[in-house]
């Protein structure tokens, strides 16, 4: 059948019909109703990425299924769906319930291998991150789709499948934030902005918002967060332990820039624990000092906030239609037309969490 989908030649997306196939045996064709627009999209339009060309980005989706494969128990036509990262179901990883540390999480996600799209011009790669959702329709894998209460807003609901779960994922599955906990978010965007909410859920005593936007930053206090911090071109490292002296029992960076990185781990209270969400694409390494770690200190890469999206996509819904995870307030809408609008906007900072709908 033939969709209308952003095809990215270079970081410019140009809309173009193209045709999409059919779906095998164990996927699953969905009517886009709404995708999130995440970072990870923009620095996989953009110079140094893995990702091939020409390709249809998009992994925070949200439609409704419209036919499924043969061997597909999971969903069926007409269920309301979050699409999320992809996994293969076999490793030791997917076995144990972490399908974030899937042995094969490269290839699925970023590879982009599938041939599902093509157009006039030749094929175009698809499947990224099992899903490509800049598109008016989607193949998904049964193990990534996500089928979610009908009472719900759908349209509100695609960062689920990747920022939102991440930053929230990361204080409650990882970092396992508890009451009286002290917690320092780096970078006030989607992701840290989730984190912060997490942690008003989990009862953190102290939540420090650590961002170079003011807005973000009031809005973090509107969210939870206890304490803000305006970063400049200074290290703000020192501004967190001015605030808590003996540091902060966890603290999650959600930039991926090396200065912020090292603030995090030296803002460490003793036995506390760092996470990194996300890093540099060209393998720059981070300089540690090893001594600070032999006080119980640790650093932790996280992956889609180690979650089983199965569980914790519908937990986090309900916490949402509860009012006590007010995601939407992070969301600008855009209609499709304007994905141009919206990347430069979420590039620039001028949004925190861009939604397309179709």
């Amino acid at each position: 059948m033939d969709i209308l989908a952003a095809v990215f030649a270079d970081a410019t997306p140009t809309l173009r019909r193209l045709t999409i196939a059919a779906p095998g045996p164990h996927e699953v064709r969905v009517r886009m109703v709404a995708t999130g627009v995440c970072h990870t999209d923009l620095k996989a339009a953009g110079a140094g990425s893995p990702v091939p060309r020409p390709v249809v980005l998009g992994h925070e989706g949200a439609g409704v299924v419209e036919s499924v494969g043969t061997a597909v128990t999971k969903v069926a036509p007409g269920d309301p769906v979050v699409l999320t990262f992809a996994s293969c179901g076999a490793c030791a990883g997917c076995r144990d319930g972490h399908p974030a540390y899937c042995d094969r999480q490269y290839a699925l996600n970023f590879l982009c291998a599938h041939g599902h799209l093509t157009s006039a011009e030749g094929a175009v790669a698809g499947g990224f991150f099992g899903q490509s959702s800049f598109a008016t329709h989607a193949i998904a894998t049964e193990r990534n789709v996500v089928k979610v209460r009908a009472d719900a807003p759908l349209a509100m609901l695609g960062p689920l499948g990747c920022g939102i779960q991440t930053g929230a994922g990361a204080v409650l599955n990882d970092l396992a934030v508890r009451p009286g906990m002290s917690l320092a978010v780096f970078g006030a965007g989607s992701l840290g902005l989730s984190a912060v909410m997490a942690a008003r859920l989990a009862g953190a005593a102290r939540i420090v918002a650590v961002d170079r936007i003011a807005a973000r930053l009031d809005l973090a206090r509107d969210l939870g967060a206890t304490d803000t911090i305006l970063a400049g071109d200074d290290p703000t490292g020192s501004a967190v332990t001015a605030l808590l002296p003996r540091g902060v029992d966890r603290a999650l960076d959600t930039t991926g820039a090396l200065p912020v990185m090292r603030q995090a781990i030296d803002v460490l209270a003793p036995r506390g624990a760092c996470g990194f969400v996300t890093g540099p694409w060209d393998g720059r390494e981070l300089s540690v000092s090893v001594r600070p770690l032999l006080g119980g200190r640790s650093i932790r890469g996280i992956a889609q906030g180690d979650s089983n999206p199965d569980v914790f996509i519908p937990m986090l819904v309900d916490l949402f239609m509860a009012g006590r995870f007010p995601f939407d307030r992070l969301v600008t809408v855009y209609p499709f037309d304007r994905i141009a609008d919206a990347l430069a906007d979420g590039e620039a900072g001028r949004t925190v969490k861009a939604v397309l709908t179709f």
